[in-house]
């Protein structure tokens, strides 16, 4: 028995490596293999037998550890190349809550609406003097800028009202306005006081008795007043000068309506709804008013049209429209329709 050769030491060498392989390895071709040589028959081989042994189960124990870090590396490549796979919120948006809101990029479009056509005033009478005009072109188009969209796209303003053509009675002016019941339509109010001023509101609703105040917030007042232009220089050439207002395009009539004179230039100013009360339009058989507030009225009429009251009124926020104070002599009223 102490004859016996002892085993070769590659059997050693080869059962550690197996032994130090991972499990999923012991089940491989190369763990029988080195089991084989080191407990078959082949036990007591040559020394080159034993060498290509040796190698064969180191060669097999370094592929199986390469393919299982080549897996692990795949596997952690594979998750980085979809991480929503784990990670589902990224493609959330970020809508506030789950992140900053970040809101979306507009651009201006480039296109513009065309200019609008000017203004036609329809309903003064030839025989009606062009002192008795109250509205002008260059008026109407101020007033036509501060009217809602719907109406200022609409080039016809007709004349519903007119204390010159008509009489001066408010029943009168009650009367006429009844054909627009029910329409989408816009009024005009232009009053002409004793001092020459001109002013008035814009009614969003036609003038009727009610028990209550009416309209809603498109409601305004305004007021207007001319101004001479100054005189040229005396070096200037002044053969052929014609000057037109500057705040609205020149004025075109169909029937010899009114229109501002070329020597002179407009002031406006509009008072909107202030949001302080909901005090628009009142109307009763004795009287007119528009926007009130703190006991006063932004403008008020009485039944014959004859005395006027401006005041300022919490509606509005305006001030006293005409320039002779609060209390007025009226010389002329209009009433417009717009949209009709």
């Amino acid at each position: 028995m102490s004859d016996s050769p002892s085993p070769p030491s590659i059997s050693l060498d080869t059962a550690s490596a197996s032994a130090s392989a991972p499990p999923s390895a012991a089940r491989t071709p190369a763990t029988t293999s080195s089991s084989t040589i080191a407990g078959g028959p082949s036990a007591g081989s040559s020394p080159s037998l034993s060498s290509s042994s040796s190698y064969l189960g180191s060669m097999w124990t370094g592929l199986v550890r390469r393919f299982s870090s080549d897996d692990t590396q795949f596997g952690s490549q594979l998750d980085q190349s979809h991480p929503h796979h784990h990670h589902p919120h990224h493609l959330e948006a970020k809508d506030g809550i789950n992140g900053a809101f970040t809101p979306a990029v507009r651009r201006a479009s480039p296109f513009r609406p065309p200019p609008l056509d000017p203004l036609v005033l329809h309903g003064y009478r030839n025989g009606t003097a062009r002192s008795a005009r109250l509205l002008t072109s260059a008026v109407a188009e101020e007033i036509r800028a501060m009217v809602p969209e719907r109406l200022r796209i609409a080039e016809d303003w007709r004349l519903a009202y007119s204390l010159e053509q008509d009489g001066a009675s408010l029943a009168t002016l009650y009367l006429k306005c009844r054909h627009y019941e029910g329409r989408r339509v816009g009024f005009v109010l232009v009053v002409k006081d004793q001092e020459g001023g001109t002013f008035g509101a814009y009614l969003s609703e036609y003038p009727r008795p009610s028990p209550s105040y009416f309209g809603n917030g498109e409601c305004f007042l305004w007021r207007a007043s001319t101004l001479a232009s100054l005189p040229p220089p005396p070096s200037a050439e002044t053969t052929h000068l014609r000057r037109s207002t500057t705040l609205a395009p020149p004025p075109r009539s169909a029937d010899g309506s009114g229109a501002s004179t070329p020597s002179e230039s407009i002031r406006f100013k509009a008072f909107p709804y202030s949001g302080l009360n909901d005090c628009y339009i009142n109307c009763e058989t004795g009287f007119l008013s528009v926007g009130s507030g703190g006991g006063h009225y932004g403008l008020w009429l009485d039944d014959s049209l004859d005395v006027g009251h401006s005041s300022c009124c919490e509606t509005f926020g305006n001030e006293p429209l005409s320039d002779a104070g609060e209390k007025f002599g009226v010389l002329g009223v209009e009433l417009w329709v717009l949209g009709a």
